[in-house]
């Protein structure tokens, strides 16, 4: 079993498809193991984002991170970080496979509903920037 980090964004928040994205999640057998509910300040997006810095969409990336509330969620299956990629579909929704999260939930390409971590080493970054005693606790 190994861990990841998926991250519901302000898009479906606001359209009430929290709940059914956490159900789409564990229907796939992912086990949440600590979720909860965060508004990012743009010092803090920036400093999750900051890989893509300097790239076209950083700006807008960190405006719409900004613009109301995200529920980061760590996820535990088996090859967590491939499964929840698989499951959540390609970044653009007109893009993304049937059933998919991002084919069901997303608007676009820019509000796309998700976020996962793409690399186990990411994962554990992404994980610790917002549950810092995830590890000493580890469920």
């Amino acid at each position: 079993m190994s861990l990841t980090l998926a991250i519901i964004k302000p898009d479906a928040v606001a359209a009430g498809y929290s709940g059914k994205i956490i159900s789409h999640l564990e229907a796939e057998g992912f086990k949440v193991c600590a979720m909860r509910m965060a508004r990012l300040n743009r010092t803090q997006a920036r400093a999750f984002y900051e890989v893509h810095e300097g790239r076209p969409f950083f700006d807008d990336l960190v405006e719409f991170m900004t613009s109301g509330p995200v529920i980061p969620t760590v996820l535990e299956a088996d090859d967590a970080v491939r499964r929840l990629r698989d499951t959540i579909g390609a970044t653009d929704p007109d893009e993304a496979d049937e059933g998919t999260i991002r084919k069901l939930y997303a608007e676009s390409k820019g509000r796309n509903a998700i976020h996962a971590s793409d690399s186990d080493a990411n994962a554990g970054i992404e994980i610790n920037f917002f549950f810092s005693s995830y590890e000493r606790l580890h469920l």
